[in-house]
């Protein structure tokens, strides 16, 4: 099966939605009192909830539209947007070896989509 760019499009929002929703949690936790009124009136904690519930829900769509071999790569990137948020939101540092790992989640990424694209090459000359 051909991945679809819908099913592309949708996993890089699920990531997005995953990707706030841990940015949610940091900020929930911060302020979070282990008692049932503090829990419920959370915004951060729930909101977070509703954003990771939001991305499964997206996840799923997805996965109807390619290969999981390609699709599911794509939520490593989740790491990328939340070290990007986390220098912004909670001021931390961003070492080389930080960089040097999103890069490489990056490439990986990359990789597997050429790899995907060799696959589909090969399948339709053998079906020809």
């Amino acid at each position: 099966m051909k991945t679809k760019l819908w099913a592309i499009i949708l996993m890089i929002v699920c990531t997005l939605f995953t990707s706030t929703a841990q940015i949610l949690y940091k900020m929930g936790a911060d302020r979070l009192n282990f008692d049932i009124v503090s829990i419920i009136t959370n915004w951060q904690l729930i909101l977070g909830m509703t954003f990771y519930g939001l991305g499964a829900v997206l996840v799923i769509i997805a996965l109807k539209g390619g290969e999981v071999s390609v699709l599911y790569p794509i939520v490593t990137s989740s790491y990328i947007w939340v070290s990007i948020g986390s220098v912004y939101f909670f001021r931390e540092k961003m070492n080389s070896f930080k960089w040097i790992g999103i890069l490489l989640i990056i490439l990986g990424i990359i990789m597997i989509t050429i790899g995907q694209r060799d696959n589909e090459t090969l399948e339709s000359r053998e079906g020809a």
